[in-house]
């Protein structure tokens, strides 16, 4: 099929005002960043509970900012990549774009950051975690910034747009920060001995 064509289905609404080629886009943007704070909190839950040592807050802290890096940063990443990339239409569909070259673009963000935070959840160094932390924060903020802006400006609810992902696109970086500081002492006290 054509591109144009494809591109044009896109935007073809039916009764219910979505669009027949952005159902496989809603799923990707509405239930893999829920699956991937789900996966992290069970993970970490189990993780914490098969400790051999003993579980004060700090490694609480460390194990749950492990757990996000490797679901919510990596794994999703390259989930978000895969989208981009590869599903750049259903991608743009759902979260009420159109399609555009740039998506490759964000989609090899999306790699990077992935790629970033799965060597974050295996080297734990609160120095590089910092880093990919702040690359995930500012690039994750900025989209948050970008989906409310356009909920403003042309009332975009889609479900890319105004679901889930908008929640958690906030919610990752926060987490991140809070955990960082929190592991922060402990790092430092790693050092010192």
């Amino acid at each position: 099929m054509p591109k144009a064509r494809l591109a044009q289905r896109c935007y073809d609404t039916e009764r219910n005002g979505r669009s027949p080629t952005s159902a496989m886009g809603d799923v990707m943007v509405v239930w893999f960043p829920i699956l991937a704070w789900a996966l992290a909190l069970f993970s970490a839950t189990f993780s914490i509970q098969r400790a051999h040592q003993w579980r004060n807050f700090p490694f609480i802290c460390e194990r749950l900012l492990a757990e996000l890096l490797l679901f919510p940063v990596g794994l999703l990443g390259l989930w978000a990549a895969l989208g981009h990339i590869v599903f750049a239409n259903q991608a743009a569909a759902a979260i009420g774009w159109a399609p555009s070259p740039f998506q490759t673009e964000v989609g090899l963000a999306n790699l990077g950051i992935g790629i970033a935070g799965l060597i974050g959840y295996v080297y734990r160094d609160w120095g590089y975690r910092l880093g990919v932390s702040l690359v995930t924060g500012v690039f994750l903020l900025g989209a948050a910034a970008g989906h409310i802006y356009q909920m403003y400006l042309t009332g975009n609810l889609a479900p890319g747009n105004a679901g889930p992902i908008l929640y958690t696109d906030v919610l990752t970086p926060l987490a991140l920060f809070i955990l960082l500081a929190i592991t922060r002492r402990a790092a430092r006290d790693v050092i010192d001995e």
